[in-house]
């Protein structure tokens, strides 16, 4: 079965979380993804806040950008949330965006090198050993976590260019994709992390997450189409769904045949009800994608 979730987006003052996190648990959504862009809220304060708040809701973090956050930090609250909430916690992290790193001082010369290293630690860290590297960026002196993950935790990367999607493919255990990318795009990332998987020598399964910017109600193709106007992409229909549930579920069916495992539904900044989205997605699109 293809995975549905849907964004909390950011744009929401954080107080908006709570209710829609029960209501997503209540309509019984699978996942709720949130995002730390800057400079709006932080992931893993409001993941946790989520995760507390609800009972069988999965929440991703889709992502938490490398530069801002030192290796053995996200490690610890990593298993922290997997402790505390077992298998609930999705966690995705990636280069950022350059110009927001450049802002605070930490963007890098090398992101690809940064990211690198930065999966290998983590993926260690995570898995209970005791890491020592001394990388370009990433430095650890025989670090390990007192209190490690006790179930598996996967790390996905936020990729898009070949050489980051084939860097994902050999050191993450998922992918994501913006929503920006079309079903063609899918399949072409598919093959990109695959090569990566094969160049490292890994055979395990490699989840791709895919946004799917999506719109409901009257205005919605308007709206749907000012925001990918707005992000530079014009209004290419296979950037977004805009119409009833029927119009969602079969883009998203559209991307599953192209590799997607999990969907999850971008509404658009200015989404009139965004509680109404979640219900909408959970309650209408759900049942009519296999």
């Amino acid at each position: 079965m293809t995975g549905l979730g849907a964004v909390f987006r950011p744009q929401l003052p954080p107080e908006r979380l709570r209710a829609l996190a029960r209501i997503a648990d209540e309509s019984g959504l699978e996942e709720l993804w949130l995002w730390e862009d800057c400079f709006l809220e932080g992931g893993i304060s409001a993941a946790s806040a989520a995760l507390a708040w609800t009972e069988r809701l999965r929440v991703g973090v889709g992502l938490l950008p490398v530069p801002l956050r030192n290796v053995a930090l996200t490690a610890m609250e990593a298993a922290t949330l997997e402790r505390m909430f077992p298998g609930r916690a999705i966690l995705g992290v990636g280069h950022g965006v350059q110009s927001w790193m450049g802002q605070v001082g930490a963007r890098a010369e090398s992101p690809m090198t940064l990211l690198r290293e930065y999966l290998e630690a983590l993926r260690a860290l995570l898995r209970g050993e005791h890491v020592t590297t001394e990388g370009r960026y990433v430095t650890l002196d025989g670090v390990a976590l007192d209190w490690p993950p006790e179930g598996t935790v996967r790390v996905f990367a936020g990729a898009t260019g070949p050489r980051t999607l084939r860097l994902s493919g050999a050191a993450a255990d998922g992918s994501i994709l913006t929503a920006a990318t079309p079903p063609e795009g899918v399949r072409r990332a598919r093959q990109l992390i695959d090569e990566g998987r094969e160049s490292a020598g890994r055979t395990g399964p490699h989840p791709v997450v895919v946004y799917l910017r999506a719109a409901t109600g009257p205005d919605a193709a308007a709206r749907l189409r000012a925001e990918t106007e707005a992000d530079g992409e014009g209004s290419l229909p296979e950037h977004g769904a805009a119409g009833d549930a029927e119009t969602v579920a079969e883009a998203v069916r559209r991307l599953a045949d192209a590799g997607a495992d999990t969907v999850v539904l971008q509404p658009t900044a200015d989404e009139p009800d965004p509680e109404g989205f979640v219900r909408f997605v959970a309650r209408e699109v759900r049942p009519l994608v296999p």
